[in-house]
């Protein structure tokens, strides 16, 4: 089925799974919700996955006959195309980086590929975990923002409920702007693919979980360091015992030692 000839201009593709549609020569209305009992088409059943040889009940009409009635999945459904859009930019850009630069070096595991993981909508933008064989990066992708001019480099503290996170500002040709949170690098931890993907998975839910912020709250880190210096510098005979205490790695963090438990795969 290749269009519908009044719904969204003929794309299908911009319909999702709870449009009901109506037939332009009779009116007669298709709701996924009900299905069509005429046909045994059972209730669940959208409009883009009716058999090839469906038509309208009423009067035969061909699919391409019938326009969107209401669609209260379009917004989703179109958020979600983008999402696909964005995240298939971002895989082409690093699996053409891993054939072109990076296969070759040492440290790079070659039991991973290239793959995004998790993306979501967030506060206007597409947030997600990019993983690689030489490093898994929280990543956040313009929505209908223009990226463009971001500086290479540029570091930007961003709040979740689980604590504030540093990303750094990048550019691709493919990707265009994004931001980098780094998570694992490099990646030598993990055996198998699915591994990496099930702590991609794990990162998502907990960057959103407020439990999490007492621990990952990077201000308590810039205050606990602060004060280290502070005492250090009011007790210079005891500078060993009050020494700066080392900053928590991004890993530990927001991992929480996941990758540290893995399991070797079969």
């Amino acid at each position: 089925m290749s269009g519908f000839e009044g719904s969204y201009g003929g794309h299908a593709a911009r319909i999702s799974d709870q449009a009901v549609m109506e037939c332009k020569i009779c009116w007669s209305v298709y709701d996924p919700a009900i299905g069509d009992p005429t046909r045994q088409i059972d209730p669940g059943t959208p409009f883009t996955l009716l058999p090839d040889d469906w038509s309208c009940p009423t009067c035969s009409a061909e699919p391409h006959q019938f326009m969107v009635l209401r669609d209260p999945g379009a917004e989703a459904h179109l958020q979600a195309q983008r999402i696909k859009a964005a995240t298939g930019r971002l895989e082409a850009d690093f699996t053409e980086v891993w054939h072109a630069k990076m296969r070759d070096v040492p440290l790079v595991n070659k039991a991973l590929k290239v793959q995004a993981v998790g993306f979501r909508a967030h506060e206007g933008q597409f947030l997600g975990v990019l993983i690689s064989p030489w490093f898994m990066n929280l990543i956040l992708l313009p929505d209908t923002q223009d990226w463009s001019a971001l500086v290479t480099g540029e570091k930007e503290v961003v709040d979740f409920p689980s604590g504030a996170y540093e990303f750094i500002h990048n550019t691709r040709e493919m990707t265009g702007g994004y931001k980098a949170c780094s998570l694992f690098s490099p990646m030598g931890d993990f055996t198998r693919q699915q591994d990496a993907v099930d702590v991609a998975h794990a990162v998502m839910q907990a960057i959103f979980d407020p439990a999490n912020r007492a621990e990952t709250d990077r201000r308590a880190d810039i205050r606990a360091r602060r004060e280290a210096q502070i005492a250090a510098e009011t007790a210079p005979d005891e500078a060993d015992e009050t020494a700066e205490p080392a900053a928590p790695t991004r890993r530990a963090l927001i991992t929480a030692g996941l990758g540290a438990d893995l399991q070797p795969g079969p």
